[in-house]
């Protein structure tokens, strides 16, 4: 068994996963959009309006290194709040660290900034666009 991260852009997820590709070098795995259930009508219900049209992602799965993270629209309302969480990101350098934290950073919120801590040569926290929660750390 394992635990796989699910995120629900309530709207925003084909941004947020063009982003995460240039920003994490993601590779989108596995896409589908409610236009494509192959059982019509079905899988759209309780999922808002922005649903109608079938444009919006009901389901996509995504792999940032060695790990695959899953994704959809969910509500589709465009305000999604993610709390109670953060993602974390375990470069190889600081470099690389500053650079990752620079560009996921980009148009969020800094809570912590990249800096050395006791326990890290490199920690920073923050919320990205989308308010999803990372955590950068070299150890």
């Amino acid at each position: 068994m394992k635990v796989q991260t699910y995120l629900f852009f309530d709207g925003r997820c084909e941004e947020a996963l063009n982003f995460y590709k240039t920003v994490l070098g993601a590779e989108i795995q596995m896409m589908m959009r409610f236009k494509d259930n192959p059982e019509p009508g079905a899988g759209g219900e309780g999922c808002g309006p922005g649903v109608v049209d079938g444009e919006k992602i009901m389901h996509a799965n995504f792999q940032v290194g060695e790990t695959q993270v899953m994704a959809s629209d969910g509500n589709a309302a465009g305000k999604p709040v993610f709390q109670g969480f953060s993602l974390s990101l375990n470069p190889a350098n600081e470099a690389e660290a500053e650079r990752l934290f620079k560009a996921l950073g980009e148009g969020g919120q800094v809570q912590m900034p990249l800096s050395k801590t006791f326990f890290a040569k490199s920690f920073g926290m923050l919320a990205d666009k989308f308010g999803v929660g990372w955590m950068v750390i070299v150890e």
